[in-house]
């Protein structure tokens, strides 16, 4: 899991639809940097050190695992996104978005152009107000005061004046959900994803430990042997790690993302068990299921066989290479007919076969958009 922090910034504008500007800015930021936690209300002053057109000024808090180099990185990348033209004057001047960097946790930088906290912050009132409003206990950790003091030490004379037009806060994934299990066949990318899931929204992981398995490479060479020793011991390590880690967590508190859901165990051993050994195991299962937590939303990738069998490959794991494209039909099978038995499950279907989710951020944030949507 990435380190996650909090960074306060301020947003303006004074050019062209401010207030839409505005929420396309936190909007964006949402998306690229964290999950914004608040939004103060929307400030107009009259342009600070220039002659110039008023602006509309907020203050926002976000969390976030980028590292400062990366945050004004991406920062700039946004104001392109939305024209800002800059220019070599270093005179205040008009600009449709303007964002800033005040405060990065409790620390102190001085890196190439960028110094945090804000060197004028504590002389801006159209700063000062609306971070007092999401932020007034917080610590400047320069001035070794709260930012109310600081407010009220602030010199500026300058008026600000509170609009009734309000900038609305994003709905995140931890906003939304609680608990998001994330399944598919084998090679779908379900584990890579619940991992960028997990680290861009700080959310406890529950990952499957298949590695740990001594049965699995011997069922990969002889399943008929093999089979029901395996379902059987990853069904009471499934078990086992749901139960432990899941109770460790508030599940109206944290944000919790697994890569996999206990019913899996059913599946697979619909598909690889006897008869005689399924009905033996169905009797433990249902005994095992009713203690488990049932996920907010249970998202189900599907990716075509070919490119399932193109991804075992690429990871290269040599118990998986003699898979064969009739099994892993099998388990999609198994996976469909579980999903329509079961109406009680949020259930979310993405078809992921054309999709790079690990190295394109927007298919990312196209899968991101449809488990919040849905």
């Amino acid at each position: 899991m990435k380190i996650v922090r909090t960074t306060y910034l301020s947003l303006g504008s004074n050019q062209g639809q401010k207030l839409n500007t505005l929420q396309n800015t936190v909007d964006l930021i949402s998306k690229k940097i964290g999950h914004v936690k608040k939004v103060s209300s929307v400030y107009k002053t009259k342009s600070w050190g220039f002659d110039g057109g008023d602006f509309f000024n907020i203050c926002i808090e976000v969390s976030t695992n980028l590292n400062p180099e990366k945050l004004i990185e991406t920062i700039l990348h946004i104001e392109n996104i939305l024209g800002r033209e800059r220019s070599d004057s270093q005179n205040y001047q008009d600009r449709n978005i303007d964002i800033d960097i005040l405060l990065f946790d409790d620390d102190i930088i001085f890196y190439n152009h960028l110094k945090v906290p804000h060197p004028k912050m504590l002389e801006r009132k159209f700063v000062m107000v609306p971070l007092t409003e999401i932020a007034p206990n917080i610590i400047h950790p320069i001035a070794k005061k709260t930012i109310l003091i600081c407010l009220q030490n602030c010199n500026d004379t300058n008026d600000i004046e509170k609009i009734e037009a309000k900038i609305t806060l994003p709905i995140s994934l931890v906003d939304k959900y609680n608990y998001i299990a994330i399944e598919g066949n084998i090679g779908s990318g379900k584990t890579s994803l619940a991992k960028k899931i997990g680290d861009d929204f700080n959310a406890k992981l529950v990952l499957e430990r298949f590695a740990d398995n001594p049965f699995l490479p011997k069922f990969y060479k002889d399943k008929e042997r093999y089979a029901f020793p395996l379902e059987m011991s990853f069904l009471a390590d499934r078990y086992h790690q749901l139960t432990e880690d899941l109770a460790q967590f508030d599940l109206f508190k944290n944000f919790i993302v697994s890569d996999y859901f206990i019913f899996k165990s059913l599946i697979f051993a619909q598909i690889t068990l006897s008869k005689e050994e399924y009905n033996l195991y169905r009797k433990m299962f249902d005994i095992m299921y009713k203690e488990i937590s049932k996920p907010d939303v249970y998202v189900y990738l599907y990716q075509n066989t070919d490119r399932l069998i193109e991804n075992i490959k690429k990871r290269g794991r040599d118990y998986e290479q003699n898979i064969q494209p009739d099994y892993l039909d099998k388990i999609h099978k198994g996976y469909l007919n579980f999903i329509k038995t079961k109406e009680h499950l949020n259930t979310l279907i993405i078809d992921v076969t054309e999709l790079d989710f690990v190295n394109n951020d927007t298919d990312y944030q196209l899968i991101l958009k449809q488990i919040l949507e849905y």
